[in-house]
């Protein structure tokens, strides 16, 4: 038996000793078991076992699962391997579909009936860990101290009790911070831009709360949400906890705020913590106030679906290639570097045309999606790639169903045996593993449709009328943009402006990233040499132009 260990911990507060354990520990289980292993250990240090996303551990393992590299995982107990219900489910379903078997030293040989109760109550373990701890921090902030983090402009000091414990929850104002809070409440109220202030502190070398440099989100914030300098309220002596609540993203793990009803809201006066004077408060308050009321005049519309969609067609997408930054409007009609012109932070100041980058991405489709060869390679590409996908489910559906037979015949092996006279003990438990891997044979069986390697005539037709469409609508309907805006955005990663070096003719190198990439790569392959079979699996995922001299072949740096 070949044995793969798999080993987490989920708090920073603990350290890589708490891994050490629990793998020498399954080590000796496997030694016990006569198991061997080969294989590097599987761990993930300081994740959460609440989602399985980011965990490069656990992906490690499914991923070599798959390849069929061990025989066995043996790990310290289930709620190392997930404490989500579902994700511990999928796990357990992958690895046994590839006839592995899971061990822990916790509950043994795993089987279905631990998944739903471990599983559950790994649920109820987060859910009640963290009732416990806002509990926690409610009686914190009612008594006056932080309920956890450092807010920008006070420290937390190492205190220690007549026990000689850390004194947990203390803060004292960083004079040095206060300064440069002030200065930013007063340079605000004086009728300054956040964005100015942002640069002005940047050309100081002032970090901001991140260590970083200022940005004018970070000065600004959201009033509603209370973030960003000017709305803490922690400066004018007042602490306010639960005002949001953070949810983890079960598609990426990550945790996105949500705002609480204002009467779940937690108040407590702490006026030794105070910075900023009522009168200067105020003086902010009112300005943002006047500044929101500008934005939301007569002459906007309500109730807009395409309010916040991008205001032009490739906004948010193009970066600058001196800092990664983004590139933002400058003016009416033109990109620069986000960071060269909100904080100063960046020295591509160069500055280009919105219309040049859009023709070039405009004419990429109209000179090399719209021709014969390119839409033909691209339904041999097509066909062969969805076919394949085809073939793959079809072989799991049909492995399925010739072990299910297989199973069947063995459990009437097993109660051949029974009637001449072996021990019912001695074939208990094979028959109940049997039955048991039958029944997940029969749910994936019914749960997977067969896929007919079919493929419709009249593809490249399809591909013509839709990149053509998508061109028209670029260039044509204005109020069809926005939805076709979106398809083009939806195939494009990223794109990158290089400043070209002194001289050149042209002020940038213009990098696209993403699916529109990988198909013009094909079609120039196409153009180039059309007599030669296409290899679609090594085509590169981005593409160099330069801006204003013309998209030709020879332009690509590939």
């Amino acid at each position: 038996m070949r044995v793969a260990y798999y080993g987490r911990y989920s708090s920073d507060l603990q350290d890589e000793v708490s891994i050490e354990d629990q793998l020498r520990l399954c080590a000796e289980y496997a030694e016990r078991e006569g198991w061997t292993s080969d294989l590097q250990p599987y761990c993930d240090y300081g994740i959460s076992g609440a989602s399985m996303v980011n965990r490069a551990g656990i992906q490690g393992l499914l991923n070599d699962a798959r390849a069929n590299r061990f025989d066995v995982i043996v790990s310290e107990s289930l709620d190392r391997l997930s404490r989500d219900p579902e994700d511990l489910h999928a796990i357990y379903k992958r690895v046994s579909f590839e006839g592995i078997k899971i061990h822990t030293l916790s509950e043994g040989l795993v089987n279905e009936l631990h998944i739903g109760i471990k599983g559950t109550m790994g649920a109820l373990f987060l859910k009640d860990l963290g009732d416990k701890t806002r509990r926690g921090q409610r009686g914190r902030v009612e008594a006056g101290k932080s309920s956890g983090g450092k807010a920008y402009g006070y420290d937390i000091p190492k205190k220690l009790n007549a026990d000689g414990d850390l004194i947990k929850g203390e803060r004292t104002i960083n004079l040095e911070e206060a300064d440069t809070i002030t200065e930013i409440f007063n340079r605000y109220a004086s009728g300054e831009s956040p964005r100015a202030i942002a640069v002005a502190l940047n050309k100081r070398g002032l970090e901001g709360p991140t260590g970083k440099g200022w940005g004018p989100s970070t000065i600004n914030g959201n009033k509603t949400r209370g973030t960003g300098i000017l709305n803490n309220e922690l400066y004018i002596g007042r602490m306010v906890w639960n005002r949001l609540k953070y949810i983890k993203d079960p598609s990426t793990g990550r945790r996105v705020s949500r705002l609480n009803d204002e009467r779940d809201w937690v108040l407590q006066e702490v006026p030794e913590l105070r910075i900023v004077s009522d009168e200067l408060w105020e003086a902010v308050k009112t300005r943002q106030k006047r500044q929101a009321n500008g934005k939301t005049g007569a002459g906007r519309k309500k109730n807009n679906c395409y309010a916040r969609r991008p205001k032009y067609l490739l906004s948010g997408l193009v970066k600058c290639g001196e800092c990664s930054g983004a590139m933002v409007s400058v003016g009416s009609t033109y990109y620069g570097c986000g960071k060269a012109k909100d904080k100063g932070m960046c020295s591509n100041r160069r500055t280009i045309k919105r219309e040049v980058v859009e023709s070039m991405v405009l004419d990429c489709l109209e000179h090399h999606l719209l021709n014969k060869h390119s839409f033909d390679a691209f339904c041999d590409a097509y066909t062969k790639r969805i076919n394949t996908i085809r073939q793959e489910k079809n072989t799991t559906l049909n492995s399925a169903k010739a072990e299910i037979k297989q199973n069947t015949r063995n459990q009437d092996k097993l109660v051949d045996a029974l009637l001449d006279g072996i021990p019912a003990e001695r074939v208990k438990e094979k028959l109940s593993a049997l039955e048991a891997r039958k029944k997940e044979l029969e749910y994936i069986v019914a749960n997977t449709e067969e896929q007919p390697v079919l493929l419709h005539p009249g593809l490249a037709n399809v591909y013509k009328e839709r990149i053509s469409s998508l061109a028209k609508s670029l260039t044509g309907d204005p109020e069809r943009q926005p939805q076709t805006a979106d398809l083009l955005r939806s195939v494009i990663d990223q794109i990158t402006l290089t400043p070209t070096p002194e001289g050149h003719e042209a002020p940038y190198f213009v990098d696209i990233e993403g699916a529109l990439a990988g198909i013009l790569n094909l079609a120039l392959r196409v153009d180039e040499q059309r007599e030669r079979p296409l290899e679609t699996s090594d085509l590169p995922s981005s593409i160099t132009m330069v801006a204003g001299v013309g998209f030709e072949p020879t332009t690509f740096r590939l």
